[in-house]
């Protein structure tokens, strides 16, 4: 059975279209990931950047969740690598921290795909904190360690706080109809 060129063309446009939408939501995301990060860095630092209250994350578990694993994970590597340009830092960028933000997409999007793929407050909660753990508070440490020595380990207890609001916040972001709509589309 032969498929009508039309429907061939309707679903190749569909396709583009999709594809489209994802690339711009994800540019998006990423693009409020530094815009986020900029602004908790310049009134939310405290001890030279070593108690850094930060909601960047917020945007790359959203791309992990609802558009993916790679997305969610170039999510966090676009958007860790453009802070660092923006900012006035003259050391080269540090890898993995990058590799930390790109964990935090990937094991979000992971986590959505394969363990809880009903899109609830549950697979928000689990897929954020699972990404939260292994991403901010096992490999972003490790990358961080070179400048803060041992000090760095008072960044995990300070995530143990950030994470549970930005998840709260992912859920209060769920609950409005207008947010979920636009992530149903795609």
């Amino acid at each position: 059975m032969s498929v009508p060129a039309n429907s061939a063309d309707n679903n190749h446009r569909t396709a583009a279209r999709s594809a489209l939408k994802r690339l711009v939501l994800g540019a998006m995301l990423a693009a409020m990931s530094v815009v986020i990060g900029m602004f908790c860095k310049s009134f939310l630092n405290f001890g030279g950047g070593l108690w850094r209250v930060t909601f960047e994350n917020l945007p790359i578990i959203l791309a992990g969740i609802f558009l993916g694993p790679i997305t969610g994970g170039m999510v966090g590597i676009v958007s860790d690598l453009t802070s660092y340009l923006l900012s006035p830092q003259i050391y080269p960028p540090n890898l993995i921290v990058t590799l930390g933000a790109c964990t935090v997409g990937v094991v979000s999007g992971l986590m959505a795909r394969f363990v809880i793929r009903q899109h609830t407050p549950r697979q928000i909660i689990l897929s954020a904190a699972t990404a939260h753990i292994l991403g901010s508070m096992i490999i972003k440490p490790i990358g961080l360690y070179q400048f803060y020595q041992w000090a760095v380990l008072v960044r995990i207890p300070l995530y143990l706080v950030i994470a549970p609001l930005e998840i709260f916040l992912l859920c209060l972001l769920w609950r409005q109809k207008s947010f979920r709509k636009l992530f149903e589309k795609i």
